[in-house]
């Protein structure tokens, strides 16, 4: 994975809004691929609000999504936490 600023940029603002850092925590303490409506509801969120915080999370490479005919379901992307952010994870 070629490292880039602009690719930093998307991560560090992502990063940066406490619902997006509560998904991706909710998702690493998890260990497993969850649906965009069971971490919408652990992090108490409404689907329009999570679908914002999702979309911009998959656009800064932070998750990745798969669809499985109506639903959707993410999980981190740890090429991205190890190439930009080795250790972060941990530290939730």
């Amino acid at each position: 994975m070629a490292l880039n600023n602009e690719q930093r940029v998307a991560i560090f603002k992502a990063l940066a809004d406490p619902t997006r850092l509560e998904i991706i925590r909710t998702l690493y303490l998890g260990s497993k691929e969850m649906s965009c409506g069971e971490v919408g509801h652990i992090c108490e969120a409404s689907k329009s609000n999570t679908s914002y915080h999702f979309r911009t999370l998959r656009e800064a490479k932070l998750i990745r999504v798969r669809k499985e005919a109506q639903t959707k379901y993410m999980s981190i992307d740890m090429e991205t936490f190890q190439a930009y952010l080795p250790g972060f994870l941990d530290t939730l």
